[in-house]
C-alpha cells in the first residue's frame, strides 16, 4: 500500500423522518407529529488510515440515551468490527423530532426508537463501504451574532422561583414575559463555527462536519417535524459548494448548554414567520464557512487515534424530606390534566422528577471521548455542556484545531460549572436531565483535557 495516500474517507446519510403521530420530546409536555416540514437524517462520516477507522454519526434527534447508543455500538461492532472508541454518535438536539428517550413528561416512542436503531447501523455501514482516497482540513469562522445567552440576571421586583426548592433563583432562564426586568445576560459564549472539511484526492467534496454552540432555533409550531437550522445549514452548504448528491453536510451541537437564539433584549431583530429565522441563520453560517475555504491547508495522510474514558460521576439526589414532599405531591397529581406549564405545573413535574431520580444509582459512568485527525482533535461529551467548558478546552488547546461535540455517546443532561448552582436557573434544577453532583463539570472537563493531551 502507498502510505502517502493511505487516508480514506466517505460519508452517507439516511432518512430517519418519523411518521405522523410519533411522540415528540424536548418540551415539558408531550407533543405528537402533525406536520413534516423537512426531512430528518442520520449522517455518518467515516475516516480511515491503514488499519484504523473512525466514524462520526450526527443524528437529527433531540437526544439519545447512553443505553441506546451503547446498543448501537455493540451492533456496529458486530457488523464492522469497530470498537466503541472508534465511533462517536451524537444528537443535533433539534426539538422537532421523534422521542427516543424519556424527557420530563414525554415517554419514549418505542416503535420509532426501534426504527432509528437500525437506520443508524445502516448509515454507518454505507459510509464504510464507500471509503475512497481523501484529504482533510480544519478551520473556523466567527459568528457571534447568532449566539445569545439565555440565562439572565433580573432586576429587583422579579421573582424567579425554583420549582424544586421553592426558593428564589438569582438567574432566570428564558424570561418570557419578564423582559422589562432583565438586567443583563450572564455568560460569555462561544462564537465560533469550527469545522473539518473532507475532499477526495480528485478535489470532489465528500463532507464537512461543522460545530456551533447554539442550542437550536425552534421557530416552528408544536407538532412539527424539522431538522431546525442544522438541516438548513447542511442543505445550503451543499448548494453553495455546488457539491454533488454524494456530499454530506453536517452541523453538530457544540457547547450550547446556556446558549440559544432568542433575543429577549431586542425581540425584533429576527423575522417572526415560522422557519424564517432558522433559514436565515443556517444560510448565513453556510455562507460564512464557504467564504473561509480558500486558504485551507489540506492533509492527505493525517494520523488517526482515539481516547475513550468511562468516568464515574456522582448523582445529586433529594434528601429524605424532599423526597417525602415530592411523593406526597405526585400522589395527588393527575399528570394527564397538566396542559400549561405555570409554577404549579412545574412544581408537580419536578416533584415527579425527584421520585424518579431517587431510583437512579448513586454513581453513573460517563463517557469522555476524543478523536485526533491529523492537525485536529474533536472531543465528545454526553451532556448539555456550557460554553464556559468548551471555551476553556479551546483555550487550553489553542495550538491545535479543537472543538467539542455535545450530546455525544448519550445525554446525561445539563452539566453546569459548579458556580452556576449558586445562581440557579432551569439548567441547575435537580432532575433526570440535571442530575450530576455539583463538581461534575470540573471532573469531566479535566478528564477530557487529559485525554486530549494524550493524543497530542
Amino acid at each position: 500500500m502507498n502510505m502517502t495516500h493511505s487516508f480514506k474517507a466517505a460519508a452517507a446519510k439516511i432518512d430517519i423522518t418519523p411518521p405522523l403521530g410519533t411522540l415528540i420530546n424536548g418540551d415539558f409536555l408531550p407533543h405528537y407529529a402533525r406536520w413534516i416540514h423537512d426531512r430528518l437524517h442520520a449522517k455518518a462520516l467515516a475516516l480511515q488510515r491503514g488499519s484504523k477507522t473512525v466514524v462520526f454519526v450526527v443524528v437529527d434527534i433531540m437526544s439519545m440515551s447512553r443505553d441506546l447508543i451503547d446498543l448501537m455500538k455493540e451492533e456496529i461492532f458486530t457488523k464492522t468490527g469497530l470498537e466503541k472508541e472508534d465511533v462517536l454518535i451524537s444528537s443535533t438536539h433539534t426539538h422537532a423530532a421523534g422521542s427516543v428517550t424519556d424527557s420530563l413528561l414525554t415517554p419514549v416512542d418505542h416503535a420509532y426508537r426501534q426504527k432509528l436503531f437500525y437506520l443508524i447501523i445502516d448509515v454507518v455501514q454505507q459510509a464504510i463501504e464507500k471509503l475512497e482516497p481523501a484529504q482533510v482540513a480544519f478551520s473556523s469562522v466567527q459568528a457571534p451574532e447568532h449566539v445569545l445567552c439565555r440565562r439572565y440576571f433580573m432586576k429587583d421586583g422579579y421573582k424567579a422561583i425554583n420549582p424544586v426548592t421553592g426558593n428564589e433563583d438569582i438567574i432566570k432562564t428564558n424570561p418570557f414575559g419578564g423582559e422589562d426586568f432583565i438586567e443583563k445576560p450572564e455568560n460569555r459564549l462561544d462564537p465560533q463555527v469550527s469545522y473539518m472539511a473532507v475532499k477526495g484526492l480528485d478535489g470532489k467534496w465528500i463532507s464537512l462536519l461543522a460545530n456551533y454552540s447554539v442550542h437550536y432555533v425552534g421557530d416552528w409550531e408544536n407538532g412539527t417535524i424539522s431538522a431546525d437550522y442544522f438541516g438548513v445549514f447542511s442543505n445550503k452548504l451543499q448548494q453553495k459548494l455546488n457539491a454533488g448528491d454524494g456530499f454530506v453536510g453536517i452541523m453538530s451541537n457544540g457547547t450550547s448548554g446556556e446558549a440559544n437564539t432568542w433575543d429577549f433584549l431586542h425581540p425584533n431583530r429576527y423575522p417572526t414567520a415560522y422557519f424564517a429565522k432558522s433559514e436565515l441563520i443556517g444560510n448565513e453560517l453556510a455562507e460564512r464557512v464557504v467564504q473561509s475555504l480558500d486558504n485551507l491547508t489540506w492533509d492527505t495522510n493525517p494520523d488517526l487515534s482515539t481516547q475513550y474514558v468511562e468516568l464515574e460521576v456522582g448523582v445529586r439526589k433529594p434528601s429524605k424530606a424532599e423526597l417525602d414532599a415530592a411523593r406526597e405531591l405526585v400522589s395527588t397529581t393527575d399528570y394527564r390534566s397538566i396542559h400549561q406549564v405555570d409554577l404549579d405545573g412545574l412544581k408537580r413535574i419536578y416533584a415527579r422528577e425527584q421520585v424518579l431520580l431517587n431510583e437512579f444509582p448513586n454513581v453513573i459512568s460517563f463517557p469522555v471521548h476524543a478523536i485526533k485527525i491529523g492537525a485536529g482533535i474533536i472531543g465528545g461529551l454526553a451532556g448539555e455542556i456550557f460554553a464556559e467548558t468548551g471555551l476553556s478546552l479551546k483555550k487550553a488547546n489553542d495550538n491545535i484545531n479543537y472543538f467539542t461535540i455535545s450530546f455525544a455517546n448519550g445525554n446525561a443532561g445539563y452539566i453546569p460549572p459548579a458556580h452556576e448552582f449558586e445562581k440557579g436557573g432551569y439548567e441547575t434544577w435537580r432532575c433526570r436531565t440535571s442530575q450530576f453532583e455539583i463538581n461534575a463539570e470540573t471532573k469531566i472537563r479535566n478528564t477530557l483535557a487529559s485525554i486530549i493531551e494524550n493524543l497530542k
